[in-house]
């Protein structure tokens, strides 16, 4: 077997093993991320707010991250306490009409990054070194 054919097995095996991975996340609800908790946004409407205490710092629809993130409000949207309501039960989140709507605490958002992606990208580093390699020796001739 030749070399070039020897490299696209090697390629096309990597490709069927460890597909590039392409998703999109999908949520059963709205929601915030605030204080390492999330928080699922309500249609109730909030009057009395009282403390800014944070912001949206990453909106993805489509993937999940860390830090103060949400899959329906864009970056910057800011997080209130609600007066007589600890921030453990709930907060207010300021829509882009300047109103506010209650956000209830569904426990500790629990973020990681994939390890499958983090191997996937090894493994394409690692593959992509084996080709280089092959393609040297080749060329040297010291294969036939």
């Amino acid at each position: 077997m030749n070399v070039y054919k020897l490299m696209a097995v090697f390629y096309l095996s990597l490709l069927l093993f460890f597909p590039l991975k392409t998703s999109a996340t999908s949520w059963a609800n709205h929601f915030v991320v605030w204080n390492g908790n999330m928080y699922v946004v309500s249609d109730e409407h909030v009057q009395k707010v009282e403390n800014e205490i944070g912001a949206v710092t990453k909106y993805s629809d489509m993937k999940q991250y860390g830090g103060n993130f949400s899959n329906i409000y864009p970056k910057g949207t800011k997080y209130f306490t609600i007066k007589d309501i600890d921030t453990d039960i709930a907060i207010a989140v300021e829509t882009a009409d300047g109103e506010y709507v209650k956000a209830v605490n569904d426990g500790e958002y629990t973020y990681s990054k994939s390890m499958f992606s983090v191997l996937s990208y090894v493994l394409w580093i690692i593959g992509i070194s084996i080709i280089i390699a092959i393609l040297i020796i080749a060329r040297k001739g010291s294969w036939s």
